[in-house]
């Protein structure tokens, strides 16, 4: 008996040292999630750039996503001196086609073209993207997902940032919308999880972040860190492109826009798999800080503070992990959503610590109905049959 008090007790004891690691860690995001806010509204306020380079829009397309139309819309409808918008797809029998060649129909005034790829690549987006590349005629690029909706100032801001303070890229952090129960489940953990990493990265002397909803910069600097060809063979193409475009002098920046994209997972088990193969992709591109992810999960150390009887511990972490997914899902990403569901932030975090679990064990993702193999590296490496 007095054996199992002594591990009962140094059980508590690492307990109580990574749950104060955990309370930590909220604490920071709250400050980033402020930092955030604070940054985006004093820009906001700033004079805009009088001179703003002619840009070039590339949207990699497969399928017809929810919300495809009037997202596209809002790209036409930009408030800007001179832009294109080139959508890629890989065969002209893509289902998106039709709602884009109405977009063109509807706006002749807008350089707006659709181009069937050829580049085969075993990230599809980025062969895509290599054949988009080639056909922009703008010193600047901006990509981003597919069924990302935007505001009408969006390119305004994101192209003026990227030229008044001479970043190497400008990325914009995103808001999900779902219209399922289970796409809202996900679009509640993006809000309440991912968007406050992101965050508190740039705190800790990450610079090389760029996320899929948008990449914006300049040709000539993707050129240097090799093309979109340096990234094709990998799975998280956006961290890959904003590590190169870093690394040759440039520092990314988190732009004051916040756009949106549109969930579709019908069921929790959608939402699973996403997530397993997204955590996965983390672990391959940022070994260092999927380790550390469990951190992050206060909800976990919640229940184990609570198994341990150390009472205080537990309710400080709820009340600190509530707070911080009300800071950083409603104060820095305005979601509505994550201020009315922020009481759930610890369940969410359970199934979190579920996702890292099965990340952590496996090598293999599904991807637009195929099964790839992840290398050490990051890169995909197809598997048949």
């Amino acid at each position: 008996m007095m054996y199992s008090g002594k591990i009962f007790d140094t059980v508590a004891i690492v307990v109580s040292i990574l749950g104060f690691a955990a309370l930590a860690y909220q604490i920071v995001a709250m400050l980033a999630a402020v930092f955030y806010r604070v940054e985006a509204t004093l820009v906001k306020r700033r004079a805009q750039s009088a001179q703003l380079p002619p840009v070039s829009i590339l949207k990699p397309v497969s399928g017809l996503d929810a919300g495809f139309a009037d997202a596209i819309q809002g790209h036409a409808l930009q408030d800007y001196p001179e832009f294109e918008i080139l959508f890629g797809v890989h065969g002209l029998d893509d289902a998106a086609v039709p709602t884009i060649l109405n977009l063109i129909e509807q706006h002749p005034e807008i350089r707006i073209r659709l181009i069937p790829c050829a580049t085969r690549a075993p990230n599809g987006k980025v062969g895509i993207l290599i054949d988009l590349a080639r056909e922009a005629r703008y010193p600047v690029l901006l990509v981003n997902d597919s069924d990302i909706s935007v505001p009408k100032n969006y390119l305004r801001r994101v192209a003026g940032r990227l030229v008044m303070q001479k970043a190497g890229l400008v990325t914009c952090l995103y808001r999900a919308t779902a219209h399922s129960l289970a796409g809202l489940w996900e679009a509640f953990g993006i809000s309440i999880d991912f968007v406050p990493s992101t965050l508190v990265a740039p705190l800790v002397g990450i610079r090389d972040f760029g996320l899929g909803s948008t990449l914006c910069f300049w040709r000539a600097d993707l050129e240097k860190a090799g093309g979109f060809e340096a990234v094709s063979n990998f799975i998280a193409d956006d961290y890959q492109l904003a590590r190169r475009i870093t690394a040759i002098g440039g520092r990314a920046l988190m732009s004051e826009v916040v756009v949106e994209t549109n969930l579709s997972a019908p069921s929790l088990f959608d939402v699973w798999l996403h997530q397993v193969r997204w955590a996965r992709t983390i672990r391959v591109s940022r070994g260092d800080g999927f380790l550390g992810l469990p951190i992050t999960h206060a909800g976990l150390w919640v229940v184990l503070a609570l198994l341990c009887h150390l009472w205080s511990l537990a309710l400080v972490l709820y009340v600190a992990r509530v707070a911080m997914a009300v800071m950083g899902g409603f104060i820095a990403l305005e979601s509505s959503l994550a201020l009315f569901l922020s009481p759930l932030a610890p369940l969410w975090d359970l199934w979190a610590f579920a996702v890292w679990l099965t990340a952590l064990a496996g090598h293999t993702v599904e991807w637009r109905g195929e099964r790839y193999r992840l290398t050490k590296t990051g890169e995909l490496e197809r598997i048949e049959g």
